[in-house]
């Protein structure tokens, strides 16, 4: 079983990477979503000096921008109130050229993992009118996802092109690629990680909505990992309906004999709070009970007040599982 973590700035010190690890963290994710692999190299050079003073290793796992839309920088927070109306593109909050291009009136998009929610209303050259249907606080570079109309975006990005070439630098054994939704994203992945070096590190591919999960058995023998991605996936369909299609996902990945991991809130309450839900580390048995090889924290350990207590946590209820396994 592997345990990972995510990067952030609440660990990205050698004293909480070396708790961590002695926590028993096997790989640690570094999410490029707004930046550069390079930019980073503080916290990966605290990473090799907590393996040296602990004399354990983690993986070094980078996640990738991909095809997943997001907007612009913002100079600031923006409070969007329901019901008023706000600019996506020329003029407003920058958005990319085939979202304000392509979307029709009436289509709905959400924005930040879905804690918001706009419907656009108006168009004029390379900008939407939108109604906030849910409001909230929006900061830059956040997630937009339309639930209608499929943006057929580049596989990778000149920015992850870059970041795949300075990866073997950096020790860089894993590349995870979100919304993965057809067999091309990968076999373009892998032909650049092949002509940056990369050629033997793992490829993680990301089902992040209902499209990728229907997609999944073209991936199943292209991918080295499938990724349980419930963060966006759960934004794709009312959330009663995700423990169902993570149980077929799992299904497909074990018939297959393809490894998966699960990630998003398996412990969440531990971001703010040292202990988790009854129901968070019931997901977790679960998780492990279906077949998975591995788990992944995010907000937990790069936001967290308590990174190393989590990762405990996540081994233990892990461990739990594999004990009940093999008495049955």
């Amino acid at each position: 079983m592997e345990y990972h973590g995510s990067f952030g700035p609440a660990c990205g010190d050698m004293e909480t990477l070396s708790a961590m690890l002695e926590a028993g963290m096997t790989d640690i994710r570094l999410n490029l979503s707004h930046g550069l692999l390079r930019d980073k190299a503080e916290w990966i050079e605290n990473l090799r000096r907590a393996e040296v003073r602990t004399g354990l290793r983690a993986r070094l796992l980078i996640d990738l921008q991909g095809p997943e839309i997001r907007i612009g920088d913002l100079p600031g927070a923006l409070e969007l109130r329901d019901g008023e109306t706000v600019r996506l593109g020329k003029g407003g909050v920058p958005t990319p050229e085939p979202v304000t291009a392509r979307l029709p009136v009436g289509e709905r998009l959400q924005l930040d993992d879905g804690l918001l929610l706009l419907e656009v209303t108006g168009k004029t050259p390379g900008a939407l009118d939108c109604q906030v249907l849910r409001g909230g606080i929006l900061t830059g570079r956040k997630s937009l996802c339309p639930l209608e109309t499929e943006l057929e975006m580049p596989s990778l990005t000149a920015e992850d092109r870059e970041n795949l070439q300075a990866a073997p630098e950096f020790g860089v054994e894993s590349v995870m690629l979100p919304f993965v939704r057809h067999r091309r994203n990968l076999t373009e992945l892998r032909q650049a990680m092949a002509e940056a070096g990369l050629g033997g590190a793992r490829i993680y591919a990301k089902i992040e909505d209902l499209r990728c999960a229907a997609a999944l058995p073209e991936l199943l023998d292209a991918a080295d990992v499938i990724v349980i991605a419930r963060g966006d996936l759960g934004n794709g369909m009312p959330l009663w309906q995700l423990p169902g299609v993570q149980k077929d996902i799992s299904a497909q990945c074990r018939a297959a004999g393809t490894p998966f991991l699960v990630v998003n809130q398996l412990l969440h309450n531990m971001t703010e709070h040292p202990v988790p839900t009854r129901s968070e580390v019931c997901d977790i048995f679960n998780a492990v009970a279906d077949g998975c090889a591995a788990l992944m924290l995010t907000g937990e350990t790069a936001q967290g007040r308590y990174p190393a207590q989590a990762m405990a946590m996540l081994r233990r209820t892990a461990q739990a599982a594999l004990d009940w396994l093999n008495r049955q």
